[in-house]
Order: C-alpha cells, then structure tokens, then sequence
C-alpha cells in the first residue's frame, strides 16, 4: 500500500543528486575550454557540446550513486537494528555483528580492489562491485536469521569496496584536467553529507512504514541506474596486466582486521581470558606483524609504509581512525538509546540524528575553506575535540535528559567530524607528491573503516560487560571522549600547520 512512496522519495533523492551534478557541470563560471573538457574519443566522433556537456554530467550521476550506495549502507542500518533485533534476536553482539560484517570486509579489501582496478580495468571492477551490491542487496531483505543477515552483509563489503577505489580512479580519468577533476571530486565526496543526513531519515521511514528488510532494497534503483550509465557511457581504463598483487599482504591484513574485531566483539561474552578470545588476540597479533614485515620486503607494497615517515601522514591517518571509531560508535549507541531507552520510533529517530548529520552534508565545503586559508592543524585539532565534548555531553543521558542538550552535543558531534574529516585529508595528501595520492587516500580511507570497524566492536564490548544499557553507554561516550581529546591534542602538537 506504502510502496510507491518511499520509492517515490528516494527516485526524487536520486534526481535531485543529478540536477546538483548538472548544475555544477553547466555553470558558466567555469570557463575552461571545450575541448579540455571532452573526452578523446567523444571528441574524435564530434557529439555535439551540449550533447556531451549532459553525457559528462550523467556519468558524474553515475559513479556519484555507486558511492552514495556504499555510504546508505552504513546510515540506514544504524536506525534499523532495534528492529533487527526484535525479529532477529542476537542481543548486542548480533548487532555488532551486522554492521562489522561489512566494514571488516570492507576494510580488509580496499586496497587489494584498488589495486585490481588498476590490473583489470577500473570500469570492470566497478561493474563487478555493482552486481555484487545489487544481488546481495535484494537478498538481505529476505533473509530469515540473523547468520543469514551477517552473511549477506559481508557480501556487501565487498561490493563496497570495489565501488570505492574504482569511482575514484574512474572520475580522474573521464577528468584529466586537474581544475575539473577538483571540481568532479568535490561533487563525488558531497555525496558523503547527503548519504549521513538522509540516510538514518530514510532508512527511519522504510523501518516504520514497511519493516527493516525494505532498507536493503533501496540498493536496488540506485544500483540499476549506475549500471545502466555506466555500461553506456564509461569508458574503460587502461589495464596492467603485469601489476602484481600483494596476495600476502592481502591475507594477513584481513585475517589481523578479522581477529582482531572477533576478539574485540566476543570476549566480553566469552571471557576475555578464555583460551578462544586468547588465540584471537595472539592470530591478530600475529597476522599484524606479519603484515608489517612482509610490507617491507615486497616489490609492490599495498601499502608502502615509507609513507609513513612523514609526520602528518602518520597522525593524519591516526585522526582518520580515531574519529571513525568516535562516529561509528555514537551512530551504533543514539539509535538504540533513542528506541531503547527514549521509546522514539525509527523514524523520529532518524530525525533525532539530523542535528548531526546535517553539517555533514554542508561544513565540508566551509572547512575546505578553512583549511585552505590557515592550514590543516587548527581545524583538524579542533574539529576532534569537538566531537569528543559532545560524546561527553552524552555520557550523563538518561530517559528522562532534555532533548535541548541532546540536540547541543549533536550539533558538537556534526560540526567536529565535518572539521575533522576534510582537515585530515588535506593534511595527508598535501604531504605525498602526486604519484602517491592514490596510494594515499586508499591507505587513508582503510585506517578509517578500520576505526569504524573497531568503534563497532569496543562499543559493543563495553555494553557487554555492563549491568544495564544505560551504564554501558555512559562508559563508552566517556572512552570515546578521552580517544578523541587525546587525538585531538596529537594532532594539535604534531601535524605542520
């Protein structure tokens, strides 16, 4: 009865991302010449400017959704899983389970697919990861058990981590100059704010008006109309072949995120001295220093731990763990508070979030700004000890905590991780030289879903060990606080201004 309109609001969603596109790409401002503009082989078949003008915006469209899918994925679960429970089971650490299914695999293969692109072909790799993300999506939402949930999910990461690098390496070859490029990349990472603001809203209506499977299958249109643009107008990159894959540090990368996260999740079940959670511990341990060590005596590093001897490099993607394992964290711990403990239905409690999720969608482009005018240091240190004097104002929550200082803490939490997030890539990014980038902003986008996985898993830990929901959240708003100053505070003494 309910479908045509919340199909009807994500439709109106996805046009309104492809009137911003086409705007950005008609704005007379921009006066670079037309044949910079156009692609080569466009060019040589002599379509008409305004032809090709709209072709260009369509495949900004295109890529733009791919990434705005891997992001949705994130934010709409996050109002769902109260009601993943209900149906479900699993208490907290089924929960946990059903988000770091698929940052861990998210998180663990970013960097081989980024390098996959490169051998295979980026628009292969690209379509692949759109199959995946279709097929898994309209599967999640006819699962019946929670295993089956997680299983899905995990497929799901790796969807999301071929669209990632693939998009990327895509919009910088459909836009060799580097003003258009800036420009395509500005509009491709906007679509960031717009998955955080809507996401928990939409995701809050699909849940309240026709149960928690339909959020999955927002995926769908979205994934068809990416395809589709793709197919038709994306040219393939070049391949290389001769690229060799980092196959061993490969697996023990993943195998270290893995265990680490199980261990981190299960032992405040299990036990933390048990000899189960004791073996994690020690394969993670293991597959971590393997990893590092085998990173310095291959060829082709997936990533190239010289890079690490630049100071701002090294503290730029600490700050990138550290306020994803804060984000993450808060994103997993208000949408159960809110239903829980405040009784708010999904979707006002999606709602509930915009406060924080709006200067998401809009700070960044104020910060860039910033950033440009005094340097990355000030905003970066400030935009995390923001974050954590709002997840401090959260700490004293209660049933009964006006919503005046709850909305306080979550304009705090906005405005600090959209300070943050822009501010430390620029940090690091600015400090390798232009060959390093890509290899870069992959190794920097891996440090942040691997603090997502690990805010995930610390939290559901600390609510596993507590007496009551409530006394869980207090002491992990308090951690997250005391990780995110600390950080804030390195930041502040290390990173060049």
């Amino acid at each position: 009865m309910h479908l045509p309109f919340p199909f009807a609001a994500i439709t109106l969603g996805a046009l309104l991302l492809g009137l911003t596109v086409i705007f950005f790409e008609f704005n007379a401002h921009f006066t670079l010449s037309m044949r910079d503009r156009v692609l080569p082989a466009q060019l040589e078949r002599g379509l008409p400017l305004e032809r090709e003008k709209l072709s260009r915006a369509l495949l900004l469209l295109g890529l733009s959704l791919g990434y705005f899918m891997v992001l949705l994925d994130t934010t709409v679960v996050s109002v769902a899983l109260p009601a993943i429970h209900n149906d479900l089971g699993g208490g907290i650490i089924g929960l946990q389970w059903t988000v770091n299914a698929y940052t861990i695999v998210f998180a663990g293969l970013l960097l081989l697919m980024g390098s996959l692109a490169d051998k295979l072909g980026a628009k292969r790799v690209y379509i692949a990861g759109l199959l995946i993300f279709l097929v898994a999506s309209a599967i999640s939402a006819f699962v019946t058990s929670l295993a089956g949930l997680i299983l899905i999910r995990a497929v799901l990461g790796i969807g999301g981590a071929a669209l990632l690098p693939a998009s990327l390496t895509l919009l910088s070859h459909a836009y060799p100059a580097s003003a258009e490029r800036a420009r395509a990349l500005g509009i491709w990472a906007a679509v960031t704010g717009l998955s955080m603001a809507g996401g928990p809203v939409v995701g809050g209506i699909f849940v309240d008006m026709l149960g928690w499977r339909s959020i999955f299958l927002l995926n769908v249109p979205l994934a068809l109309i990416s395809l589709a643009i793709t197919i038709l107008l994306v040219r393939e990159t070049d391949r290389n072949p001769g690229k060799s894959l980092d196959l061993a540090g490969q697996i023990t990368i993943f195998t270290a995120i893995t265990a680490w996260s199980f261990g981190l999740m299960e032992g405040g079940a299990i036990g933390w001295s048990s000899p189960v959670i004791l073996a994690a511990f020690g394969i993670a341990l293991a597959a971590s220093l393997s990893f590092l060590f085998i990173e310095t005596k291959v060829a082709a590093p997936m990533l190239p731990l010289h890079l690490f001897r630049r100071r701002n490099v090294s503290v730029g993607m600490l700050a990138g763990m550290a306020i994803n394992i804060g984000l993450s964290g808060i994103l997993f711990l208000l949408p159960l508070y809110f239903q829980q403990v405040r009784g708010f239905s999904a979707h006002l409690t999606g709602l509930a979030l915009l406060p924080m999720t709006i200067p998401l969608a809009f700070n960044p482009i104020v910060t860039g700004r910033i950033v440009g005018r005094i340097g990355a240091r000030l905003p970066m240190s400030a935009g995390l000890c923001l974050t954590g004097l709002g997840a401090w104002m959260q700490a004293s929550s209660n049933s009964d905590t006006s919503y005046a200082l709850t909305l306080a803490s979550l304009l705090l939490i906005g405005f600090g991780v959209s300070f943050t997030i822009p501010s430390l890539m620029a940090a690091v990014l600015s400090s390798v030289s232009n060959e390093q980038t890509g290899t870069a902003s992959g190794a920097l986008n891996a440090f942040r879903q691997l603090g997502a996985t690990i805010g995930v898993a610390m939290i559901g830990s600390l609510l596993n060990v507590s007496q009551s929901f409530l006394l869980g959240m207090h002491v992990s708003f308090v951690v997250l606080t005391v990780i995110l100053l600390g950080i804030g505070i390195v930041t502040f003494t290390c990173i060049d201004k």
